[in-house]
């Protein structure tokens, strides 16, 4: 086994091996976003971070109307109660981001779509900022504590010690010599993966086989011709934006539900990230932005865990210019001609 001399190093590789996948798989969720509307429109949509950012506050408000914001609400509310809560939330933040990123894009990007390229991409840096300001006033300048609705249970301590007739337990044996007490998997770690993985493959099957998802792709291949083809490049162009915030909406509540706070700048980071996934994986391409996505995670994780999260940045951007240099189009991009 790798490090068996230092049962510690190993531990912390394995513990960062989880970390990484589970924050890359929210990054990806938010990068599908930014790469869904690149690939249709070609605009860089910066205030997409900022959306996912609102979503975590509609979670946190709906939330409060079931009461959990409340000191020992959680602890004393029924399971049931806590099960309808999240997944009011969950729908709430979801057609919320849909619904918000149709009408920015409705009342911002669409009468821009014929301008220089500079414009929607200035105009979605303004809408960026108005959105940031709308959560400043929504929820103030200082994180937000949300619910601490899951438990953090190890689940592979559980299963190590607590399922009978496994000689140990399941968890054990894969783990060998590993030390549970050290390794975590929690019930936020698999609510990340039991979510974000579904969505995405799910969002793959949807573009690659459905009629609509035909219609997407002709439009990102060549508007004009899918145009005179009878598709409604407007409508085809709304659902994507639709489908982007959406995801967004629901990384938010998943990613508030892991981390345990909101606040009005969180956006910005991690739609930073997640822009860089996009771009690292080959930005208009599906599997792109979620190989970028994981692959941020684990350098996030990585850098966190053997070295100085403050450096994380430094470090995630250098490995983007290092990527960039040697393949432009990203990881899974190909060269495509400008279109005219």
């Amino acid at each position: 086994m790798l490090f068996a001399a230092d049962p510690t190093v190993t531990e912390n590789l394995v513990q960062f091996t989880i970390l990484g996948p589970q924050y890359g798989c929210l990054f990806a969720l938010i990068a599908l976003g930014y790469t869904m509307v690149y690939g249709i429109v070609e605009l860089i949509n910066f205030a997409h971070g900022d959306l996912f950012m609102l979503g975590g506050f509609l979670a946190l408000t709906v939330l409060s109307m079931f009461g959990l914001t409340k000191e020992g609400a959680v602890a004393a509310a029924e399971p049931w109660v806590l099960v309808l809560a999240v997944l009011a939330a969950f729908v709430c933040s979801t057609v919320f981001c849909g619904g918000l990123n149709v009408g920015i894009d409705r009342v911002v990007y669409q009468p821009l779509r014929n301008a220089p390229k500079l414009a929607p991409l200035v105009s979605a840096i303004g809408v960026s900022f108005i959105l940031m300001n709308a959560g400043l006033f929504w929820g103030g300048s200082q994180p937000v504590s949300f619910p601490d609705i899951l438990p953090n249970t190890n689940l592979l301590e559980k299963l190590a010690t607590e399922v009978p007739g496994t000689d140990g337990g399941a968890a054990r044996k894969m783990l060998g010599p590993l030390d549970t007490a050290n390794v975590r998997f929690t019930p936020k770690t698999l609510l990340v993966f039991a979510v974000t993985i579904p969505l995405m493959i799910g969002l793959t099957l949807f573009v690659k086989y459905s009629k609509l998802g035909k219609a997407m792709r002709a439009v990102a291949q060549n508007p004009m011709a899918a145009k005179l083809m009878g598709i409604n490049t407007d409508a085809v162009i709304r659902l994507t934006f639709m489908i982007g915030g959406a995801l967004g909406g629901a990384a938010s509540v998943i990613y508030c539900l892991t981390v345990g706070t909101v606040k009005f700048d969180m956006g910005y980071q991690n739609g930073l990230y997640a822009f860089t996934a996009a771009v690292v994986g080959g930005i208009g391409r599906l599997p792109g932005a979620v190989l970028g996505g994981l692959l941020i995670g684990l350098v996030s994780a990585y850098g966190s865990g053997f070295g100085d999260e403050r450096w994380n940045g430094a470090l995630i951007f250098g490995i983007l210019i290092v990527i960039l240099v040697f393949r432009p189009t990203g990881l899974l991009g190909s060269p495509t001609r400008e279109k005219v």
